[in-house]
């Protein structure tokens, strides 16, 4: 399988960038020193944040940690995953769901050692049903069972209700935040749904932000793991 070029994890694991995503890799770890996280969720709260791209080179960054890792496509909405790593989105997740194929079968591997993806399949009529389904759970339960951590790509939240519904299934969520695209008041309705649905919020990672009296774009990530912890960041060009 070949990755899309925005895996700049594996295109040039040395570059700053790659360093950022490997920050991020650690701080999600740290989140977890109590209870070990299985289940990780990605989000943003419009379209175009970046998100798909965020959690392909985060679980590139895992996988190349030694990490077994399998990344789930759930955003049914606009699938994008698959492209990032060169593979169909033909047979997938709404496949499995409606029982015409079994999950081993659309498990893929990518270029990438210990790395997985399972890709969205069709998009269906009813994205939201088919995630907060019995078999969507029975499914992620039994994905557990064949990852160390599995990441899970979910649609917008402002969008639609799929996050939400897929929320309490999940041990936690990350919220991408793309500055400059999306308003500050948009990026905190998203937070207050998101914790109407009982999700817990794992943390807040900008994505291209303008450091001010430079021309370039910098990629800025910063975790925070309770409301009275202060941030940890790391920023690149």
């Amino acid at each position: 399988m070949s990755e899309g070029p925005k895996l700049i994890t594996h295109s040039d694991p040395k570059s700053p960038i790659s360093e950022a995503y490997r920050i991020l890799r650690t701080n999600i770890q740290f989140a977890g020193l109590d209870k070990p996280l299985k289940r990780v969720a990605i989000t943003s709260s419009i379209p175009g944040e970046g998100k798909s791209t965020t959690m392909a080179n985060l679980g590139v960054t895992m996988a190349q940690a030694g990490t077994k890792v399998i990344i789930v496509n759930a955003d049914l909405r606009r699938p994008f995953i698959g492209k990032l790593f060169g593979l169909s989105e033909h047979i997938g997740l709404t496949t499995v769901l409606m029982g015409r194929v079994s999950l081993d079968e659309v498990i893929m591997p990518t270029a990438v050692p210990n790395l997985f993806v399972l890709p969205s399949g069709p998009i269906p009529p009813n994205p939201s049903e088919l995630l907060g389904s019995q078999a969507m759970a029975n499914l992620l339960a039994e994905l557990d069972k064949k990852a160390d951590i599995v990441l899970i790509d979910c649609p917008p939240v402002i969008a639609v209700a799929d996050t939400a519904i897929l929320a309490p299934k999940v041990d936690g969520i990350i919220l991408l935040a793309r500055i400059g695209h999306v308003p500050k008041d948009l990026v905190l309705k998203t937070k207050a749904n998101l914790e109407a649905a009982k999700a817990r919020i794992l943390g807040v990672v900008a994505s291209r932000v303008k450091i001010q009296g430079s021309h370039n774009y910098y990629y800025y990530y910063y975790y925070y793991y309770s409301e009275d912890k202060k941030p940890e960041g790391k920023g690149t060009r």
